[in-house]
C-alpha cells in the first residue's frame, strides 16, 4: 500500500486526531491559527480547542493582497506568484506557532487550511449565464505541506460549487456538527468582512438549517478607516464612529441594493461591498464632503442594520431563540449597541466561548472540523441542496513529500 494512504488510514481509524485549523479572511490582519483536537466524526464531533493564536500579517502582505483582491483586473503574473508565496507564508507561519507551543509537527494529523479568498463570483453577481458560480482562493496546499510536513486539507469552496452550491457560507457544517442544541433555538452569527448567520432550529431537524450571507460586516468599516486615518486599520472601540452622526440620506442609499431583497440564502463578498458602493452612495446623496467621523458613524449603523435585519427575518415567529456572535465585529462596541437596539427580541448576544469556543477562533476551527469530515466522515450525515447545502464532504488531500 502507498505510505500516504497508509497515513490517511491510521489517521482515520485513531479515537481522535489532532488538527490545525486555519482562517484568512477578507479583513487581512491575519491568519488565524486554532490548534484542535477532534474526537468522532458528524454529529459525534467532540472538539477541544487546545491553543489558539492570530499570527498578524505585515504590510507588506496586505499590499500585495490589495493588489489582486476583489478586483475583476489584476496582474495575471501577480496572482501566479502569490499563489505558492502564501502557502510558503502560512507554512512558515505554522512552524513558528508550532515552536511557540511546544508542539512537534510529526503529532499533527492535518492542516485545514481555507486559502486566502481573492475574489468570490455567485452567477446571480457575475449574470453571464453559460458559467456557474465561481469563487478563487490562493495559498497553494502542496506548499503548506511541504513547508510544514504535516498533511493539509484545502481548497474546500470548489467541492460546494461543483455539488451545486455557491461556494459559501461553509461554517454551517460545523455549526451543525458542533453547535446544534435541543434545548434552544440558536442563531450563530458571524462578523468578519462580510457577516453570516446559521440557523440551529432546537429540533435538530437538519432539513430546516440553514446558513447565509447577510451583507457588509466590517469590509467596508475597515477600508475606510485605511484611507482616511492611516495608520489604523479599524475603528478600535468604536472611537471614530463615536465621534461622528449618522447621515438619514446616505444611510438609505446604502441599503438600496438588490441583494439584500433576496431570499436566504445568499452569498456576496467585498466584490460588491467596497469603497467603490460607499463613493457611489455618496455621489447620489450629495455627500462627498460630510465629514469621516459622521461616515464612520453612517457606517457602522448600516452594517448594524443588515446584520439586526437578518436575524428578525431569520427568527420569523419563534417564540424563544439565543443569538451566539463570533468574528471582529464582536469587538466593535456601538455596533453590538446597534444590533441589540434594532433586534427588540434579543436581550443579550451572547459569544460563542458561552458554547466553548474562542469567538475569535470560530472559523478556523469550523474548517478544521470540515478536514475531520474529509478524512473519517464520509459523507456528510444532512444537507438540504434547497438551502445552499449540498450533502458533501469538502477538501483536496496534500501530502508533505
Amino acid at each position: 500500500m502507498n505510505t500516504h494512504i497508509e497515513q490517511l488510514y491510521r489517521s482515520a481509524k485513531k479515537r481522535s486526531r489532532v488538527i490545525i485549523g486555519l482562517m484568512s479572511g477578507t479583513s487581512l490582519d491575519g491568519l488565524d491559527v486554532a490548534l484542535c483536537r477532534i474526537e468522532g466524526q458528524g454529529t459525534d464531533t467532540q472538539i477541544a480547542l487546545l491553543e489558539f493564536c492570530t499570527v498578524d500579517y505585515d504590510d507588506n502582505y496586505k499590499q500585495k493582497i490589495k493588489s489582486v483582491f476583489a478586483q475583476r483586473q489584476v496582474d495575471l503574473q501577480q496572482v501566479t506568484l502569490l499563489n505558492p508565496w502564501i502557502g510558503v507564508l502560512h507554512g512558515q507561519m505554522i512552524n513558528q506557532c508550532l515552536a511557540k507551543w511546544g508542539v512537534d509537527a510529526s503529532d499533527i494529523d492535518a492542516i485545514a487550511s481555507h486559502g486566502q479568498t481573492i475574489y468570490h463570483c455567485p452567477l446571480r453577481q457575475h449574470g453571464q449565464s453559460e458559467f456557474g458560480n465561481g469563487t478563487l482562493q490562493i495559498g497553494d496546499a502542496d506548499h503548506l505541506a511541504v513547508t510544514t510536513g504535516i498533511l493539509t486539507v484545502a481548497d474546500f469552496r470548489q467541492k460546494h460549487i461543483a455539488a451545486g452550491g455557491e461556494g459559501a457560507p461553509l461554517a454551517v457544517y460545523g455549526d451543525y456538527l458542533f453547535f446544534t442544541s435541543r434545548q434552544e433555538n440558536r442563531i450563530l452569527l458571524n462578523m468578519g468582512g462580510i457577516a453570516n448567520l446559521t440557523y440551529l432550529p432546537l429540533t435538530a431537524d437538519s432539513s430546516a438549517v440553514f446558513s447565509s450571507d447577510i451583507g457588509p460586516g466590517n469590509t467596508i468599516m475597515d477600508a475606510y478607516v485605511q484611507k482616511h486615518f492611516a495608520p489604523l486599520h479599524y475603528d478600535k472601540d468604536s472611537a471614530i464612529a463615536r465621534q461622528g452622526e449618522i447621515h438619514t440620506g446616505l444611510l438609505e442609499a446604502l441599503k438600496q441594493h438588490e441583494f439584500f431583497t433576496l431570499d436566504f440564502p445568499k452569498t456576496t463578498g467585498p466584490e460588491v461591498f467596497n469603497l467603490r458602493y460607499l463613493m457611489d452612495a455618496q455621489q447620489r446623496t450629495n455627500t462627498q464632503a460630510l465629514a469621516p467621523q459622521d461616515v464612520m458613524a453612517t457606517l457602522n449603523f448600516f452594517s448594524a442594520h443588515v446584520i439586526a435585519q437578518a436575524i428578525n427575518d431569520c427568527a420569523g415567529n419563534l417564540a424563544d431563540f439565543s443569538v451566539y456572535a463570533s468574528g471582529g465585529g464582536i469587538h466593535n462596541p456601538l455596533l453590538m449597541e446597534h444590533i441589540l437596539s434594532l433586534c427588540p427580541r434579543v436581550s443579550i448576544i451572547e459569544d460563542t466561548s458561552k458554547l466553548g469556543i474562542n469567538p475569535d477562533a470560530k472559523e478556523a476551527v469550523l474548517f478544521a472540523i470540515l478536514a475531520n469530515e474529509c478524512l473519517v466522515g464520509g459523507q456528510q450525515t444532512f444537507g438540504n441542496i434547497t438551502q445552499g447545502i449540498p450533502n458533501i464532504t469538502m477538501g483536496k488531500i496534500s501530502f508533505p513529500d
